[in-house]
């Protein structure tokens, strides 16, 4: 299976934009990248039961992507109502989302597929189920990680902290994106502006740069904000 993880530092840090704008960026240059979102929580009801993963969701319309009812399926195998973790919002009668499971079926889907784009539930150590976490669904996967995180103050200690838990496991950074979560102001442009260099010299990784805050994030802007990223084509060289 080729492909990679996106995954944040937080929850609500734009992973699902970085996702969408990477996979664009690949789509561009031929390779038709498959999205998968193993775990979404906050999930919207389908009218005769079932769910839509609204992260899968977003990214596949900018991808203008309407897959097979059996490829959605391996996309999205974890659905839940409740807007939590993970191991929180499995209700009783539902099967709980296991690192097993969700390997076996981004295979599948790997097999379908020339590479496949797995974005993450909020940040590493989130839980999956009582015994295992995020982490431990990327470590079992293998893949490279795209690591998203907030632009600003205290972005520098929640990334070097998320680049030492994944380097802990083996797990191999393909680089860090920086993301505009909402709009900036000129007061603390200086921190924002050294972020990306601190955390390359400090995480020992390439840092892409910065997504900017996008009021509209259509495929258009999405793929114009990907022009600002540099290292790309290093970091995904093994796709093209």
């Amino acid at each position: 299976m080729k492909g990679f993880v996106v995954t944040g530092t937080d929850t609500d840090v734009g992973k699902t934009h970085a996702t969408a704008a990477l996979c664009l960026w690949l789509h561009a240059r031929g390779v038709a990248v498959a999205p998968m979102k193993p775990v979404q929580t906050g999930s919207t009801p389908v009218p005769g039961g079932g769910f839509v993963a609204p992260d899968l969701q977003f990214t596949l319309d900018r991808l203008g992507l309407a897959p097979a009812p059996e490829d959605r399926a391996s996309m999205q195998p974890f659905c839940y109502g409740p807007a939590c973790s993970p191991h929180l919002a499995v209700a009783p009668g539902e099967a709980e989302p296991t690192v097993a499971a969700i390997a076996a079926t981004a295979r599948r889907l790997g097999a379908r597929f020339p590479a496949v784009a797995v974005e993450g539930a909020g940040g590493l150590m989130v839980p999956l189920n009582p015994r295992e976490t995020m982490l431990d669904l990327f470590a079992a996967l293998g893949l490279p990680v795209v690591l998203v995180a907030r632009v600003g103050l205290g972005t520098i200690n929640h990334t070097l902290l998320s680049l030492m838990a994944l380097k802990a496991r083996g797990l191999a950074v393909a680089g860090v994106v920086l993301n505009e979560t909402r709009p900036q102001s000129a007061e603390d442009a200086f921190i924002r502006a050294d972020n990306p260099g601190t955390i390359a010299a400090f995480g020992g990784v390439p840092v892409f740069g910065t997504l900017p805050f996008l009021a509209d994030a259509s495929a258009a802007a999405l793929r114009d904000a990907t022009a600002r990223l540099d290292g790309l084509d290093r970091a995904f060289a093994h796709l093209l």
